[in-house]
């Protein structure tokens, strides 16, 4: 007999439907499962038959083929357990099934045939969102709170396979998933505040200018300066989520299997500062399974990556593609995923190998050893960095002194003011905060008086620009005009904007 159910396929951070078909005929005892099935997934025969035979059904001893339509995509995860193991008790006649074909089913199966928590749940009821007429998906209980993110789309949730049997057969009914509310929102975070940062009031300053357009900024300076300290606060300062942005944070979360059961909602900006020996895999994205890295992870959030010059030549040079799309695609032999990547990087290094280099502490290290230790950082790479901010070391006046410092409630104020500035600026563009600002859109948005044109032209030949760096001038540019509610960028706005870029040249001179 032939047996037929929907569930879906995650692709990158999206999900598609799937046909799950289930034939048995008569023959020797084999069980097969085709159409470009994962290992993982063909591990479903032994949890299957072992859930079948425990809730008191029978597993058909004949030659049962489970073909997964389309075939010519990959197929991998373990939520395809649920669709074969119904699909098998009605091939075999155990089970009648009389629902309609806009029933959706994704489940692990434990042994016993309970139902286990599984990821991209969000991204699966998002799709089902999009599709025509009323769709209604059956998931496990445990992924119940991110489905009901989604009021759109009927999602009933299970425990057993044994009550979704009943209920196919009329003989009971599952729970209605609920709308989820505030219990979903996870309680806020203790976020270091700014206002316990000493001195440094220029590095406060660009973490702000970086903050209010999204720029991606490098802090370079000796250990013990407060590099680590002050880019742990950024997040402080940056506004609050819209709901847009949570929830496609909190899809790429889903995906990732990194959400909370609890509070399966990432409504707090992301942090994320991998280690300097992570691979490239891991902080761009991909692997033997593409799954986000960690440039996703950051999606509307910050990424920080601390001793920039020890990460790997090939982690550094492919940061160069996102930080400029704001995405990263992962190609592999049979299919090819995308994943967002819009996020603020802040990277920090050690003027040398020792770090105290341009300090008032002795630098031991030859000009040879320190020319390579910058020179990790290619010349491409640091012109996509908008802000480069000199952290030097913190005096015991400054350290000890009672000056009186914003705390990070009062500048996100002035962050967010400035964003809702550009928010309608660029209204009726395909852009929303500076950073994102095409050539084009700087033409038009970053328009210089006469005496604010000679100043860029003397600073274009003398620190050597690129046309990317002259415009990533100009967007720093406009967004200290947008802090300081200036509708047009002024000589003092320019002059601040070319300051945080001359580092490079005195360092990689």
């Amino acid at each position: 007999m032939l047996a037929s159910l929907n569930t879906l396929v995650i692709t990158g951070i999206d999900a598609m439907p799937v046909k799950v078909e289930i034939d048995i005929q008569s023959g020797l005892p084999v069980f097969d499962i085709v159409g470009l099935a994962q290992a993982a997934l063909k591990e479903a025969r032994e949890r299957v038959k072992s859930a079948i035979k425990n809730n008191g059904y029978q597993f058909p001893n004949h030659r049962i083929v489970v073909n997964l339509a389309p075939a010519d995509i990959k197929k991998e995860g373990t939520h395809f357990d649920l669709p074969i193991a119904l699909g098998i008790l009605i091939a075999s006649g155990q089970v009648s099934m009389s629902l309609g074909y806009n029933y959706y089913f994704a489940g692990e199966l434990s042994l016993d045939g309970s139902l286990r928590q599984v990821p991209g749940i969000l991204p699966m009821v998002l799709a089902l969102m999009n599709l025509a007429g009323e769709q209604t998906i059956v998931i496990p209980s445990a992924n119940s709170r991110e489905a009901g993110l989604v009021t759109e789309v009927r999602s009933l949730a299970s425990n057993s396979l044994a009550e979704i049997c009943s209920f196919l057969e009329g003989q009971d009914t599952l729970t209605s998933v609920m709308a989820s509310g505030s219990e979903t929102y996870s309680p806020p975070a203790l976020q270091p505040d700014f206002g316990d940062v000493r001195g440094q009031e220029m590095a406060k300053r660009a973490l702000q200018v970086a903050a209010a357009g999204m720029h991606n900024i490098l802090l370079i300076g000796p250990p013990g300066g407060g590099k680590t300290m002050l880019a742990r606060r950024l997040p402080s300062i940056l506004p609050e989520m819209s709901r847009e942005e949570v929830l496609e944070t909190t899809r790429i979360y889903s995906v990732a299997n990194l959400l909370n059961p609890d509070y399966p909602l990432v409504n707090t900006r992301p942090f994320r500062a991998p280690h300097k020996n992570a691979s490239s895999a891991s902080i761009i994205g991909g692997g033997r399974i593409p799954r986000p890295g960690e440039i996703s992870l950051a999606q509307n959030g910050v990424l920080f990556m601390d001793e920039f010059p020890e990460f790997s030549r090939d982690v550094l040079e492919a940061l160069r593609q996102p930080l400029e799309d704001k995405v990263v695609t992962v190609a592999r032999a049979q299919a090819t995923s995308t994943y967002p990547a819009n996020f603020s990087l802040v990277a920090s290094c050690n003027p040398c190998p020792c770090g105290f280099y341009g300090s008032d502490l002795e630098c031991h290290c030859s000009p040879p050893q320190i020319q390579k230790y910058l020179g990790r950082i290619s010349g491409p790479l640091l012109d996509r960095m908008d802000l480069q901010v000199e952290v030097p070391r913190v005096n015991f006046e400054q350290l000890r002194g009672n000056s009186n410092t914003e705390s990070s409630e009062v500048i996100r104020s002035k962050v967010q003011e400035a964003r809702e500035i550009q928010y309608r600026r660029f209204s009726r563009y395909k852009v929303n905060l500076n950073s994102e600002m095409r050539s084009s859109d700087v033409r038009r948005f970053c328009v210089l008086d006469s005496e604010s044109e000679s100043l860029l032209k003397q600073a274009f030949d003398k620190l050597n620009m690129s046309a990317r760096g002259h415009d990533r001038v100009l967007k720093v540019a406009r967004t200290i005009a947008d802090l300081d509610h200036s509708e047009s960028i002024n000589m003092p706005h320019l002059a601040e904007a070319l300051q945080y870029r001359s580092l490079d040249r005195k360092y990689w001179k």
